[in-house]
């Protein structure tokens, strides 16, 4: 959706591509649809792909599409395979035969680093994926670089690191944290969204998290779109890292969740084991650097402002449901 609404205010016609029933069951998205064009597919399916590159001739191409939740894919990993790697590589394809000038924004992902080899990690810095999510993402930006080389093809990766804000998904972190801060606010006790095990995110007043000493470089999701964007309008394509720099741990996102709501964490939260990964991504932090210089880019919003904005938006949405759910 942010994405889709800078490119409104950029004069963009933007079509939407996604699965029939992913889409239509956005009721979020439902006021966006009055002004893009939505065309239905799947990255599993070729025909679909490339259905929609011939009959829409699209300048750029942005991909997005993922199983996205590193967690999650362990659960799903062959899909995950399959849509977040081999579906990039259906849409190189379908590209190359039908629109080959086409420019492609590839999202790639910090979780590509895994178990991290160096720090700060930078466009150079060694893949080590401890995922099947990033190891598909590994995939698709390996295949990326081979279309570029081998066919002259303008596809960008952005090797974005976290970005966060309202519209995430519940299924990630800073929402889990960010709506239990909500919850604790107004004195829910057994909130009705539910987290991956089918219990209530907060149950008994208590937020379970995993492994609280991960550490992440969290950043803004608006300002990070407009880096997705000014990779395709460079001269050449190539790869950038994005990202805020600063490394904070889950512990360090609760203390400012919980505070910007008066209260303090350790009284709402918990570690629960059923919650750590089998494999735990290493403290990955960027270096931005290259898309300071290259792309004029730096992240605008502060860590705090951020989580502040996505617990008013909880707060808003439990107010308006009477503060039941």
């Amino acid at each position: 959706m942010l994405l889709a609404k800078w490119l409104l205010r950029n004069n963009y016609v933007v079509v939407g591509f996604g699965r029939r029933s992913s889409v239509l069951a956005r009721t979020d998205l439902r006021p966006l649809f009055e002004q893009i064009t939505l065309a239905f597919g799947d990255l599993c399916d070729p025909v679909s792909i490339a259905d929609a590159v011939q009959h829409h001739q699209p300048g750029e191409i942005y991909n997005l599409a993922a199983q996205s939740a590193p967690g999650l894919s362990w659960a799903r990993s062959v899909e995950t395979g399959e849509v977040t790697g081999m579906g990039a590589h259906r849409l190189f394809e379908a590209v190359r035969r039908f629109k080959p000038e086409s420019r492609i924004y590839q999202a790639s992902s910090s979780e590509m680093f895994g178990d991290v080899l160096e720090s700060p990690q930078n466009e150079l810095t060694p893949f080590n994926p401890s995922n099947p999510y990033a190891a598909a993402k590994v995939y698709a930006h390996q295949i990326a670089h081979i279309y570029r080389r081998s066919f002259g093809m303008f596809i960008a990766c952005g090797i974005l690191f976290n970005h966060e804000g309202p519209l995430r998904g519940m299924q990630f972190l800073t929402q889990k944290i960010t709506y239990g801060a909500a919850c604790a606010k107004l004195g829910i006790h057994d909130s009705s969204a539910l987290n991956e095990e089918g219990e209530p995110i907060v149950k008994a007043g208590k937020l379970s998290l995993g492994n609280l000493d991960a550490a992440r470089d969290w950043g803004c999701a608006s300002d990070y779109v407009k880096a997705m964007w000014r990779m395709l309008q460079c001269d050449q394509a190539d790869d950038f890292v994005i990202g805020t720099g600063r490394l904070r741990t889950v512990r360090n996102l609760c203390e400012v969740a919980y505070s910007y709501v008066g209260l303090h964490w350790e009284d709402h939260v918990i570690s629960d084991e059923r919650f750590v990964r089998p494999s735990e991504t290493g403290a990955t932090v960027a270096d931005a650097s290259k898309a300071r210089a290259v792309l004029g880019w730096s992240p605008q919003t502060d860590f705090e402002s951020m989580v502040g904005t996505m617990i008013d938006a909880h707060l808003a949405r439990l107010d308006h449901a009477g503060a039941g759910c």
